[in-house]
This record gives C-alpha cells, structure tokens and sequence, in this order.
C-alpha cells in the first residue's frame, strides 16, 4: 500500500514538474500556456500528419478558389513574418515552411497546423464568398498556429488522455488514438470522445491576432464582422448556451471584434 501511495506521489510530482517546466509564453499575448512538445517533434509530426492528410482527401487544384487560398496565404504569411520581425518575436516561425491547399470536403472548416500547413475545405467557401472573406478566416487559422494554440491543447490532451507521456512515446504505444488526440487539437478530425480544439481564450486570442495579419496583408478586418455574421446565419440549428462551449457565442464574438476594431485598423493600409 506504501509502495503504491509513493508511485501515485511520484507520478504526480513528476506530472507538476513537466507542467512548470513546459511552460511557455503565447507570442504578442504574453499569456502563459502549456507546451510539452518540443518544436522539433511538433514539426515532424506536423509534416507527418499533413501529408498523410493530404494523401487521404482530394486536393483541388489549378481552380480560382485553389488560386485564391494560396494567394490570400501567401499575403497573410508575409504580414505575419513582418509583424514578429518588427518585434523580435520571428524565432517564433522557425522551421515553417508555408503551404495553403483546397480540399474539396463539404465541411465548413480550415485549420492551420504547425509549420504553416494550412488547409481550407471548399464547403467553407459560400461563406467566405471573397477573397477578404477568406483572408478572416485565414487570418485566424494562422493566428491559432503562430500562438500555437494546437501544442497547447495537444499537451493538454496528451496529459488528459494519455498520461503526460512524450509524443513520440504515444504515437509508438498507441499510434491510433495520438492521431485522433492530434487530428482534434488542430480542428483538422472528430471531436467525438476527445478534447476541443480551442478555448473561447484561444479562441480570442485567434480572433485578435487574426485581425491584425489580414489588415497587415492589405485586407480590410472590418469584413470579419460580416464574415461571422454570414456564420451565424448559416447555422441549422442554435449553437449551445456559451457557457457550455468553448467557442464564444456568436454575438460575443462580433461585439469583442468590434472593441478590436480601433486597433486593428492601425495596421490596414489598403
């Protein structure tokens, strides 16, 4: 009985100290969040994942939209690198090697994962409609991978579900179940049974910095306003009480995008 108190002791110092250790600070934020990964794994499995991604949907290519995704991509990813340049904050991209694909899927999603893998689903598409609209949308989904957000919540899930062991350990003793942990903390698979993507905190934090890219690359981030509004109406059925989710409720969103407004405009030169 002894033995058993001590190891359960030990595993939870050993769990406290992993969390204390890992600790990292989101760019431009400041706020403090938990990153066990190491950015060389988190790019290797993120290269990984992406391409087997890939492999396993229809790419649409040399289409106006596939065009587009790239080119609104490319624009945002320059006023990203310029914006962490200027505040000495570029350590933050290295190691990313930006890529911007459709895939044709009806969903109404897009996701960015580490290194700069984003990609967009063409039933997202009716409610971008433009290409600001789709810079919102790609504003954001960087935003969440520069703050990194998704090494946040996959810490998070790797401590939940698998014990706080090491990626590389999870993906050998239980290869399925990590890539379903991975594929849900990038937005990128089912969320059935498994962690959230994002906080509503994130969620804000992608909302803020997502303004800022798409008006840096030359889009006007007063167009986010409208693109959630168009989300909002788009919805079959109202979403969960916003207490209950984890993403902000829709008039909470457009409000605190409002409030940002001001700010964000500073960096729009059209």
């Amino acid at each position: 009985m002894k033995r058993l108190r001590y190891e359960g002791f030990a595993a939870t110092i050993l769990i406290v100290t992993l969390v204390v250790v890992a600790c990292a600070t989101v760019p431009v934020t400041g706020r403090r969040q938990l990153n066990l990964i190491p950015r060389s794994e988190l790019l290797a499995m993120s290269y990984t994942q992406y391409d087997r991604f890939l492999a396993e949907h229809p790419v649409v290519t040399g289409t106006p939209e596939a065009e587009m995704v790239e080119r609104v991509g490319s624009r945002i990813a320059e006023a990203v690198e310029d914006y962490l340049r200027e505040r000495g904050q570029e350590g933050h991209l290295r190691g990313y090697d930006w890529e911007f694909r459709l895939v044709e899927d009806e969903a109404v999603n897009a996701w960015c994962m580490p290194g700069g893998k984003v990609v967009f689903y063409t039933g997202i598409l009716p409610i971008t409609r433009d290409e600001a609209g789709l810079a919102v949308v790609m504003g954001h989904e960087i935003a969440h991978a520069v703050a990194e957000h998704g090494n946040e919540r996959m810490s998070q899930a790797l401590l939940a579900e698998l014990g706080g062991v090491g990626l590389w350990a999870a993906m050998r003793d239980r290869p399925e179940q990590t890539r379903n942990l991975w594929l849900a903390a990038y937005g990128a698979g089912a969320q059935v049974g498994v962690l959230l993507p994002f906080s509503r905190r994130q969620e804000a934090e992608a909302d803020e910095l997502g303004l800022i890219f798409m008006a840096k690359a030359g889009y006007d981030p007063r167009e986010a306003v409208e693109f959630w509004q168009r989300m909002a109406d788009q919805r079959t059925a109202p979403g969960p009480p916003e207490f209950l989710s984890t993403h902000p409720a829709d008039n909470t969103r457009m409000r605190n995008l409002e409030n940002l407004m001001p700010k964000a405009l500073e960096y729009y030169d059209p």
